[in-house]
């Protein structure tokens, strides 16, 4: 597998700790250094909008994914490469993974947690095989990983489920993670 487009879920906000920005900062910039393009929610606050910025800025290929009902409350990014309005959250998450060749996931909410949730039983399932990424920064994603061992230790799941995820604890270790995954 080409890595040649990244889809980032993370918080349409910035969080409590100054690193969750950091890193989307530090992340868009490596993807647009890499010549890669960002996949991701379009919005332009939180750590969505610091990401594309950070993409933008270092003059990387950016296309954002909204629905309708969002687009005044994530403030849609319409300065994008490519901006695409759908009808609803499942559109929105069905465009976003097939647009992208692997996902990497920051930091964030609810939100973040379904997209990652649906990606990885997608995964499980067989309905793709793209590298699904955990950017722990500051060990944010710990409670999330011991709840997912627990599953498998539950006998919910099996082992390969936690096998599917590659937990990262920065964005160089990530763009490595990426790099290898397409080699």
């Amino acid at each position: 597998m080409t890595v040649k487009s990244v889809c980032v879920y993370c918080g349409s906000r910035p969080g409590a700790m100054p690193a969750y920005a950091q890193a989307a900062d530090a992340l868009g910039a490596a993807i647009a250094a890499a010549g890669w393009r960002l996949v991701y929610g379009a919005g332009d606050v939180g750590l969505m909008g610091v990401v594309a910025r950070a993409a933008q800025a270092a003059g990387g290929d950016t296309f954002g994914v909204i629905p309708t009902h969002l687009l005044e409350w994530e403030v849609g990014k319409t300065d994008l490469t490519r901006f695409v309005v759908t009808e609803t959250m499942h559109e929105r998450k069905k465009v976003m993974l097939m647009n992208a060749d692997a996902v990497v996931v920051l930091p964030g909410g609810a939100g973040s947690l379904d997209e990652l949730f649906e990606v990885l039983t997608w995964r499980q399932l067989g309905l793709h095989d793209k590298p699904i990424l955990i950017l722990n920064t500051e060990g944010y994603w710990d409670p999330l990983l011991a709840l997912v061992d627990h599953v498998i230790a539950q006998g919910f799941a099996d082992p390969s489920l936690g096998g599917f995820l590659t937990v990262v604890d920065t964005p160089e270790s990530a763009m490595a993670a990426l790099g290898a995954a397409s080699s």
